[in-house]
C-alpha cells in the first residue's frame, strides 16, 4: 500500500491509501500513467504520476508544474533510491506537496491544449 496525496481538478489536495499496483494507480488517474519528477526541493526523489494522454483526451487542466498544465487527476509519490519503485510519502512530505498544490487553479481548454509538448530525443 502507497500513502500519497492525490490532487483533482478543482478540488484541494487530499491523503489517500492506494495500492502499489498498476492497476490502481491507473484507476486514480483514469488511464495509462505517466510519472513526471517534481521540481521542487524534497530531501528525497518526489514524482508526480498523471493521465499520460489527458491532454490528448481533453481532461481539464489541474495545476501548473513549472511551466507545465497538468491535466486530469493525478497523485504524488516518493521513490525509493534503490530500485526506483513508489513507495509512501512521509508526514512532512505530504504536508509540503499538500501546501504546494493547495491552491486551486483553474485553466482553459485553449490553455490546457497550448501547453502540449513534444520532446524528441536523438541516440547515436
Amino acid at each position: 500500500m502507497l500513502k500519497v496525496v492525490v490532487v483533482e481538478p478543482g478540488a484541494k489536495p487530499c491523503v489517500k491509501v492506494i495500492e502499489d499496483k498498476l492497476e490502481a494507480m491507473q484507476e486514480v488517474v483514469g488511464g495509462y500513467i505517466e510519472m513526471i519528477a517534481l521540481p521542487y526541493d524534497f530531501e528525497r526523489d518526489i514524482v508526480l504520476i498523471c493521465n499520460e494522454e489527458g491532454k490528448l483526451l481533453g481532461l481539464p487542466g489541474n495545476r501548473r508544474v513549472g511551466d507545465d498544465i497538468i491535466a486530469g487527476t493525478f497523485f504524488v509519490a516518493a521513490l525509493n533510491d534503490e530500485d526506483g519503485s513508489l513507495v509512501s510519502l512521509t508526514d512532512a512530505e505530504i504536508n509540503k506537496i499538500s501546501e504546494l498544490f493547495s491552491e486551486i487553479e483553474e485553466f482553459s481548454p485553449e490553455q490546457v491544449q497550448d501547453s502540449i509538448k513534444f520532446n524528441f530525443r536523438y541516440f547515436e
